[in-house]
């Protein structure tokens, strides 16, 4: 579990990259409900790449490991949002949670579902 816990970090690296190109490239020209809704769609897209690539080098051994290091991702990917979301990045807690509004049409939520569930896809869907 320490290699999944370890192989987690490169996500933070894909997601500040994706963010920066959100806020770099396309934000301005789009406006920020809709890049906010590309960069999610981009992000699942880069996500499911990045775990196609480790899955294959690093078997998941049951489905119980599977859904083990999904919570494992699940919770370090919300913490992360939060915590450095706020502490780090000095984003409001009305920001934060804005983005999880699904009603006002932010998919945010959809990242961390994905990091939590696509281990046990994988592992379906490879073994």
């Amino acid at each position: 579990m320490f290699t999944y816990f370890l192989l987690w970090f490169p996500l933070v690296i894909i997601a500040i990259i994706n963010g920066s190109v959100r806020e770099g490239v396309y934000k301005k020209s789009l406006g920020d409900l809709w890049a906010h809704q590309i960069s999610t769609v981009t992000g699942i897209i880069i996500f499911g790449i990045y775990f196609r690539v480790i899955f294959n080098y690093w078997k998941i051994e049951s489905s119980n490991q599977a859904l083990l290091i999904g919570l494992m991702w699940f919770c370090l990917t919300e913490a992360f949002e939060f915590l450095a979301g706020h502490y780090i990045f000095k984003n409001s807690w009305e920001k934060i949670l804005h983005d999880y509004n699904i009603f006002k049409g932010r998919v945010c939520i959809l990242i961390p579902i994905w990091v939590g569930i696509a281990p046990y896809l994988y592992y379906k869907l490879i073994s």
